[in-house]
């Protein structure tokens, strides 16, 4: 009866051991915030936009090959728009291809939580995807305005790569711009240029932010390049996706 008693108890505490370490690894585990654009209209083209899947796959592979938990949220909520192409096969990475066979992400991707609805004090982090659709609606939108403004008030990180800078251009943080002063980088007029999107735009990123004050630096058109300037960080175009996602794990460190 005794030894049936003990390993009773035994079993009894490795279970509760068990259940302690998984809460221990719950807190520990790292929360990451992506916000994606709702926008899937490139101005008055007729032409589609939305998120480019390789600013998104690139940092979310990274991210969550570290242990770090993603939630995404988007304006409008549910599916947000990828642009078309984005998803052209000439433009394809193994992120993207891994992207495109990921059952469980694309289920996930359906659900995005609505903007408006959440809050920083439960993530760690936030991360915008760039693409052009978020220059028509992110921009503007005050639940984005606001979050961003709460993340860093809160001293925790917040990054962008490619056009999703271009979200910072309405972000002020004790009646200042927050990029005012601060190293940033982006979507270059050049690249934009090259793009031939210049006139459909509505407006320049690297114009904009400059205009706010910040100190705007760029790499070579298409290659990687990103700045971090304490906990902002920023990336120009989409090969610099993941030197944003590294910059960021950084800091979550």
């Amino acid at each position: 009866m005794k030894k049936i008693a003990l390993f009773a108890i035994t079993a009894f505490t490795a279970v509760n051991i068990s259940a302690e370490a998984q809460k221990s690894n719950k807190k520990s585990m790292k929360k990451v915030l992506f916000v994606v654009t709702s926008n899937d209209k490139l101005g008055n083209t007729g032409e589609k936009t939305g998120f480019w899947s390789e600013e998104f796959a690139a940092p979310y592979y990274e991210l969550l090959d570290q242990g770090v938990e993603i939630t995404i949220a988007s304006p409008l909520g549910g599916q947000p728009p990828i642009d078309p192409k984005s998803a052209d096969p000439a433009s394809a990475t193994e992120d993207t291809k891994r992207f495109d066979a990921d059952k469980v992400l694309q289920e996930k991707l359906k659900h995005t939580l609505k903007l408006s609805t959440v809050n920083q004090k439960d993530y760690d982090a936030v991360f915008y995807p760039g693409g052009h659709g978020p220059l028509w609606d992110l921009v503007e939108d005050k639940s984005s305005i606001a979050l961003i403004e709460s993340f860093y008030t809160h001293k925790k990180p917040v990054a962008f790569v490619c056009h999703a800078p271009a979200v910072l251009k309405n972000v002020k943080v004790n009646g200042e711009y927050l990029v005012k002063g601060k190293k940033v980088t982006g979507f270059t007029n050049a690249e934009e240029e090259a793009v031939g999107l210049t006139k459909v735009v509505p407006f320049l990123l690297e114009d904009a932010l400059s205009s706010n004050g910040a100190i705007f630096s760029k790499g070579e058109n298409w290659q990687p390049y990103a700045v971090a300037d304490g906990l902002l960080i920023t990336g120009q175009n989409p090969a610099s996706s993941k030197l944003v996602a590294a910059k960021l794990l950084q800091e979550l460190k």
